[in-house]
């Protein structure tokens, strides 16, 4: 969508770009919650310790850290005898194949039980709050309502099916419903499990370069530099220059991906002349083993400048900071403070997920501000969501290029269109876990994920909860990543969209 608006030149009006930004808001702040108790949490939270747990201590220990009002004793000792109920039937749903009782755990069992609550919490405040999502963007995660040229969203101050000041009204409750989990329970137990776990800032760094296309636009062309967070890039870890970004200067390897290249593998091809063919040799199926000599990985390899770069909430924040972004900065200060640590500390799997949390919580106290803006233009009678004036295809030379950047909740997301006589001829996109999970390139640079996983402790090869913690810092997705293929190697089936 992006991408066409850039290649046609169209402009958006300013509903849909706040639309747009509350969409993306909402669901950084589902999304970063979600990932933080949901799939990262118990990397460092032991469920079965939590039943040794007294729960009036717990009690003294949450409030201690907030005052969020669920941290009674007998709240706590509810959320207890829930747990042992669980354990005692052997039907522990979520929490079954956990490494419960590693010895790389080190929380006490007060501050396991409290994570286990707020666990069974945030799963009733994300299906809660992510209502603005549906009220704007129809569906979860893959938004139903952008077209080119703004939003199929309608206003009408007059009608029940459209937006209004009721609705806005009731998006507003949830924003500060939002917020207040955020504030209390979520910030205050990521301070509490990382002051635990401080020598993970010495693991995980990653590559040292940062990419970030910036992201929650303040004007309504396409691909604008005007925005809440910035577009940049930091190398070598070094915070005292943020480099532009030049779309110009992406590539992507196949070296070690199972595609090929019509000219040789060992060259890369910017998105605009990217191809996507399958290529597999080896004697057996290439589930079945790892040769990272050879071709290895359904993902490609981007490179920025032929430099291999790491994005995602840490990424963002890191150009945040370097370019001197005033909330950012307080809110990483503060975390730092409490956490009595050095900035150093942000270049490791302890920053990355530190990070998510100062993102989830800046970008919450936005929410209301992009809704009272949203208000103030429907209260002065300005309804458009959509620019038609590009549609017919007819109007549209005869050959257009363009591209179109986002930040998704997991980082740096470009889309490449090539459109001829009004079809398109050509179209890639560059996600972020093909960024964070890239294999190596033909100069053999490792991506982000291999590069962060180098010098990790295991204390027990069979349970390498170490692992798990860097990986699950990224958020990986590897949706794009995954293919089904029969034992011989062959696909199952592809899907033409004609």
């Amino acid at each position: 969508m992006r991408a066409v608006e850039n290649a046609l030149n169209i402009t958006i009006p300013d509903n849909a770009r706040i639309i747009r930004n509350l969409i993306t808001g909402i669901q950084y702040v589902q999304d970063h919650v979600i990932h933080f108790y949901h799939l990262h949490a118990l990397d460092w939270v032991d469920i079965v310790s939590a039943l040794k747990a007294d729960p009036a201590k717990t009690a003294a220990l949450a409030q201690s850290i907030s005052d969020w009002p669920k941290s009674s004793k007998a709240y706590f000792k509810g959320v207890k005898e829930k747990l042992k109920a669980f354990v005692e039937s052997g039907q522990i749903g979520p929490f079954t194949n956990g490494y419960w009782g590693h010895k790389a755990y080190k929380l006490p069992p007060e501050a396991n039980l409290m994570a286990v609550a707020h666990y069974l919490e945030a799963l009733d405040w994300q299906r809660d709050v992510i209502k603005i999502q549906a009220l704007l963007g129809a569906k979860n995660p893959h938004a139903q309502t952008y077209l080119v040229g703004g939003m199929a969203v309608p206003i009408d101050p007059n009608s029940q099916n459209a937006l209004n000041a009721g609705s806005i009204a009731f998006m507003s409750g949830l924003a500060k419903k939002a917020l207040e989990f955020v504030e209390k329970v979520y910030i205050p137990d990521l301070l509490a499990v990382a002051s635990f776990y401080k020598e993970w800032a010495k693991y995980g760094e990653g590559v040292g370069n940062y990419l970030a296309y910036g992201v929650f636009e303040q004007d309504n062309i396409s691909n604008t530099d005007n925005l809440w967070l910035p577009r940049g890039i930091i190398l070598n870890k070094d915070l005292s220059k943020v480099h532009p970004v030049d779309h110009t200067r992406i590539t992507e390897y196949v070296t070690h991906s199972w595609y090929e290249y019509p000219d040789g593998d060992g060259k890369s091809r910017h998105p605009w002349d990217g191809v996507t063919n399958f290529k597999y040799t080896g004697p057996k199926p290439p589930y079945k083993f790892l040769n990272t000599d050879g071709k290895y990985s359904w993902l490609k390899a981007p490179r920025y400048d032929d430099k291999p770069m790491e994005v995602g909430p840490l990424a963002r924040m890191l150009v945040a900071y370097a370019s001197g972004h005033k909330r950012v900065k307080e809110v990483v200060h503060y975390v730092l403070k409490k956490l009595n640590v050095g900035p150093e500390v942000l270049f490791s799997t302890l920053g990355r997920t530190a990070a998510r949390g100062v993102e989830t919580l800046v970008t919450a106290e936005m929410l209301p501000v992009w809704l009272d803006e949203l208000a103030a233009n429907i209260k002065k009678g300005d309804y458009r969501t959509h620019n038609t004036e590009k549609w017919d295809p007819s109007t549209w030379p005869k050959e257009a290029q363009g591209y179109g950047w986002h930040e998704a909740p997991r980082g740096a997301l470009g889309h490449w269109v090539k459109i001829r006589d009004g079809k398109i001829v050509n179209y890639q996109c560059v996600v972020p876990s093909t960024w964070n999970g890239s294999p190596r390139d033909a100069k053999g640079q490792r991506g982000p994920y291999e590069a962060a996983l180098i010098g990790t402790p295991v204390a027990d090869p069979e349970k390498p909860i170490e692992i798990l913690r860097t990986i699950h810092s990224f958020d990986p997705c590897m949706a794009c990543a995954v293919h089904v293929v029969d034992p011989d190697g062959k696909e199952v089936t592809r899907i033409k969209i004609v």
